[in-house]
């Protein structure tokens, strides 16, 4: 099928149009493509063949370029792909542009900065809450609702969908030893969320207002923070996670702009304490920041888990209001995760933490139960949101494989 000849209803289609980085095959040159269906389109060579102003943006071998240019021209650059591949008067140009996509290589589509990770969903907090404090009075803490509570972590182990996680090595202590031991994590989980891409930086010293948000962000994808539970369980107290986090972070290939996801914003949760006037995101002139996405979670294609991102507490708008009001700056390249993704429904945990009850209630799987992860599984996190006249915007999946140490 011809790649202007998209299918109705196909999530990919010319209303999407998310960006990544490619090579093709026999190639290790690597260029910028705009997804359409099955294929991606070598968006440098397009701009070069069409003599498009935006070529000096797009004929890199990576996004950072086109994400520091700011909206205006992320805008400007959305209309031309979208002419590109929906006007009939280009289509003799730019069809020999187009490639299969299970003929080229993608790769992780930007150089990450810094890469920050929060804990913004209340269901999966109080999952956590009522898993390691079952006593306490209130399975939040005592912060939560005042802040969007986060970490800081390895930009340098940030890497691209289907690239193998080797299982990580570390201390750990349970409950009854006598003294840690050292090997490889037998509690390894998953935790499915969304990553929001900063393009647009900003100055040291200066704070990003909850207005600004879309100034700086220049879009999303999927991420799967992998995390050994039994070491981050020994190294937490009292600094946050470390060891047991920053072995690997996955990606999608495929980042969503924003302005492809304008029918997917909703507004957040109901808010249950006042908020400090950065955060207060009441007022209807304030950013929406909530988007309503649609995640699925699979353990070797079978589906597991099915998270809403619509029931988030806190937004993408007030985390980046929060990672930089004490003056921290955003650098081309910043990654932040939204945290785990979780519904109110056993269903919808987007933890093997959450979903077996940290280890007591194993999964059903068809090749045998899990409490966590095992060598040679696959985790697959998809998703979609809706987006004009009832058509589906699709989220590039993010995928790994877990291999020994």
């Amino acid at each position: 099928m011809p790649p202007f000849d998209v299918p109705e209803g196909d999530p990919f289609g010319p209303h999407n149009l998310p960006y990544g980085v490619f090579s093709p095959s026999g190639s290790t040159e690597r260029r910028v493509g705009v997804r359409l269906g099955e294929y991606v389109l070598d968006a440098g060579a397009a701009a070069a063949a069409l003599r498009s102003p935006h070529h000096p943006l797009l004929a890199r071998p990576t996004l950072n370029a086109l994400l520091a240019a700011g909206r205006p021209t992320w805008s400007q650059v959305r209309h031309a792909v979208t002419a590109w591949v929906t006007d009939p008067a280009h289509r003799e140009t730019v069809e020999p542009l187009f490639y299969l996509l299970s003929e080229v290589t993608l790769h992780l589509p930007f150089e990450v900065a810094d890469y920050v990770d929060f804990y913004a969903s209340e269901n999966h907090a109080r999952n956590v809450g009522q898993i390691f404090r079952p006593d306490a009075e209130d399975s939040l803490t005592p912060n939560w609702k005042h802040l969007p509570i986060g970490y800081h972590g390895r930009a340098g182990t940030v890497i691209a969908s289907g690239t193998d996680v080797v299982r990580p090595s570390g201390q750990r202590k349970g409950p009854g030893d006598p003294a840690p031991v050292f090997g490889p994590s037998i509690r390894l989980d998953i935790e499915a969320e969304v990553g929001f891409v900063v393009g647009a930086p900003s100055e040291l010293g200066k704070q990003v207002g909850l207005g600004d948000f879309r100034e700086h962000v220049f879009g999303l994808c999927l991420l799967n923070d992998w995390s050994a539970r039994d070491i981050q369980a020994w190294e937490y107290v009292p600094l946050g996670p470390f060891l047991g986090k920053s072995f690997a972070t996955s990606v999608s290939a495929w980042i969503t702009p924003l302005d492809a996801l304008e029918h997917a914003r909703v507004a957040p949760p109901q808010r249950t304490h006042p908020l400090l006037p950065y955060l207060d995101d009441s007022t209807p002139q304030t950013e929406p920041g909530g988007y309503d996405l649609h995640i699925s979670v699979a353990i070797n294609g079978h589906v597991v888990s099915e998270p809403p991102f619509s029931t988030m507490y806190w937004t993408a708008a007030q985390q980046l209001a929060h990672m930089t009001v004490n003056g921290a700056s955003l650098r081309t390249g910043d990654l932040y995760g939204s945290g785990t993704v979780s519904g109110p429904e056993e269903s919808q945990r987007g933890s093997l933490l959450e979903l077996t009850w940290n280890g007591r209630d194993p999964l059903e799987l068809p090749d045998g139960k899990r409490a966590f992860l095992e060598d040679g599984d696959v985790v697959t996190l998809s998703a979609w949101a809706p987006g004009a006249d009832g058509r589906r915007v699709g989220l590039g999946e993010v995928s790994g494989r877990i291999v020994s140490g």
